[in-house]
């Protein structure tokens, strides 16, 4: 599309004879992503009129009590210190953002007034600054006013590296003032094309009054850490980590006619089987997240006589993958494992990289476990497709993987295994215990004892794995294993920046930032931190879409991740529950809008 046949369209939008649906969807034919094509209206004066979703109820509760379920129960409600998205559900439950992704990737405003744009003076034409105004009237749960200190409170906390939030990679590098007691500016040291990052989606605001006197290395001692008081459409009630959050509804609420039901329970544990089970078949619960369950088996629960749910699934960016640690889980330096001081002992080899890499099976995983949920791929990133390499094949060939071996010298001893300088090739293979993962697991294991690699399979319970306790030795971010599986970015936003930072040096998860930082891998590429920073501040979409596709085959061209499966969303509902879910944000990310049909 030239420049001519862009405006030409714009044209048509102005006097209705294109809708604005079928623009974004003509854009997203030339690899334009629905955020970048609604600034394309707004550059035209169009910009986005708020979103309003379908809603029936007349008036708030009365719909009773909402039962979800959660196979991997949360551990922690403050948004700062969620790690995976059962912490991230569960605080949203309570806390909200400035804005939330809407399922075309728009942004719609929760707690702010309306959404910044070149046209309503919100966004600096040079990328420099955004100003948010925030919405009026809104009480935290305790009745305390929130304001403009909040917004700048959250900052400050995340931003400290003694909070040690999971949450610094946003508000380290930007600083934001208050011109008001409604309106913050965002400024930022450098043209930024992606300015919806901090405060919006995952980035929900905690109340300045409560969490202000644990600002810092103390901050893990807030009483509030288990017991939230948010803004949003349910007030906190009980909490027991690893098993159950409970809430009312707010009868204090921001939007009229919100929420329809009266309480609202999380209940986590479990597996995913059961989950689906409880939704579809049984009908003891409304909702169950996350439905990584055999395509067989949901087809069969929605096909049986008296179902009473459905599974809803949408496309996401959620990349189900293997990662390599690039240190030695089993050399302790200065009280650390899988130090950043050391190097894997087998990996620093690339032929064995290189190997692994030939012996994931994605065709048997797809049709075999995924089915409709999963489609086998070779690239770290999967969506939006202007950000999707055309450069990545994969292979399946065991042949191949023992020849690379071979000639790099790795030989079998008497037992079969491999073994070279008197290292043998020896990998504790470790994930969540899920069905579909432990499949998964059995597929690579069988693949790698051909070729001559012995694997030991380790399953660690879902809200283990995934937990922010710094204390806990098997965790995601400790990765004290050789290699580990799981599905990262099945929420993103719809800009790549975020979920691309996991690479950067800098994102290392160590013992000093206490397991915290985005990069388990500890993978260091000069390269890739210079193409992030340039991707960073390159206002041109073209450009800065090359620079991802760039950073996504330096991940994959050097084995620090090995991709299996693009994963869909997919939850089990109630036939009754009307809920709209979004593949760049929460599930929960407009509860407030949920309720049942009569």
């Amino acid at each position: 599309m030239n420049e001519q046949q862009l405006q030409e369209l714009i044209a048509a939008v102005k006097i209705n004879r294109v809708s604005r649906r079928t623009f974004v969807h003509r854009m997203a034919g030339f690899g334009i992503t629905a955020p970048f094509a609604m600034r394309l209206l707004a550059h035209a004066g169009l910009a986005q009129p708020p979103t309003t979703a379908e809603y029936k109820p007349t008036q708030a509760g009365g719909g009773g009590a909402l039962k979800t379920l959660f196979w991997q129960a949360p551990t922690l409600l403050n948004p700062h210190f969620s790690v995976g998205a059962k912490d991230a559900e569960a605080c949203r439950i309570f806390y909200e953002p400035l804005a939330a992704w809407d399922p075309d990737g728009n942004l719609v405003p929760v707690l702010a007034a309306e959404i910044p744009e070149i046209e309503n003076g919100g966004v600096a034409p040079d990328g420099l600054s955004v100003t948010w105004k925030l919405k009026k009237g809104v009480l935290w749960h305790d009745g305390q006013p929130f304001t403009a200190d909040d917004v700048i409170f959250n900052w400050e906390y995340g931003a400290d590296p003694a909070t040690a939030a999971t949450s610094i990679a946003v508000y380290r590098d930007i600083e934001v003032e208050k011109l008001d007691p409604l309106t913050v500016r965002v400024n930022f040291a450098k043209p930024t094309p992606f300015w919806a990052n901090a405060f919006v989606g995952q980035g929900m605001i905690i109340p300045k009054h409560l969490f202000e006197a644990y600002k810092g290395t103390n901050s893990r001692d807030a009483p509030n850490n288990l017991k939230p008081v948010g803004t949003g459409p349910y007030r906190f009630v009980d909490f027991k980590p690893g098993d159950v959050v409970k809430g009312e509804r707010n009868r204090s609420y921001h939007v009229a006619n919100r929420p329809y039901f009266d309480t609202i329970e999380m209940k986590g544990g479990g597996d995913a089987v059961s989950a689906a089970r409880a939704v579809i078949q049984t009908g003891e619960y409304d909702y169950a997240w996350n439905m990584q369950v055999e395509d067989e088996i949901l087809l069969r629960l929605e096909n049986g006589s008296g179902a009473r749910g459905r599974i809803e699934t949408v496309p996401s960016r959620g990349i189900e993958h293997i990662q390599l640690n690039s240190a030695d889980p089993w050399t302790e330096v200065d009280g650390e494992r899988s130090s950043v001081k050391t190097k894997h002992p087998l990996f620093s080899d690339p032929a064995v990289r290189q190997a692994l890499r030939l012996l994931v099976d994605r065709t048997s995983i797809e049709a075999h476990i995924y089915g409709r949920t999963g489609v086998a791929t070779g690239n770290f990133l999967n969506n939006p497709e202007r950000f999707v390499s055309k450069n990545m094949k994969w292979e399946f060939n065991v042949e191949k993987a023992n020849r690379l071996l071979e000639e790099a010298g790795w030989k079998r001893g008497p037992d079969g295994i491999r073994a070279k300088d008197g290292k043998k090739l020896k990998l504790v293979f470790q994930t969540s215990i899920n069905a579909p993962r432990q499949k998964t697991q059995a597929i690579v294991k069988q693949a790698c004892q051909k070729a001559g690699i012995d694997v030991e399979l380790k399953s660690v319970t879902a809200s283990v794995y995934f937990s922010s306790d710094v204390a806990n030795p098997d965790t995601t971010r400790k990765f004290y294993a050789d290699i580990q599986m799981y599905t990262v970015g099945a929420t993103s936003v719809p800009d790549p920046e975020n979920f691309m930072r996991q690479f950067v040096s800098w994102e290392i998860a160590s013992k000093d930032n206490k397991w915290q930082g985005s990069n388990p891998t500890r993978w260091r590429n000069e390269e890739y931190d210079r193409t992030f920073h340039a991707a960073e501040q390159e206002l041109d979409p073209v450009k800065r879409a090359a620079l991802f596709i760039a950073m996504n085959d330096m991940v994959v061209d050097d084995v620090v991740v090995i991709p299996v499966v693009n994963r869909r969303s997919v939850a089990a509902m109630s036939r009754r529950l009307q809920a709209k879910l979004s593949p760049w944000d929460n599930d929960f990310w407009n509860l407030r809008d949920w309720y049942r049909e009569l």
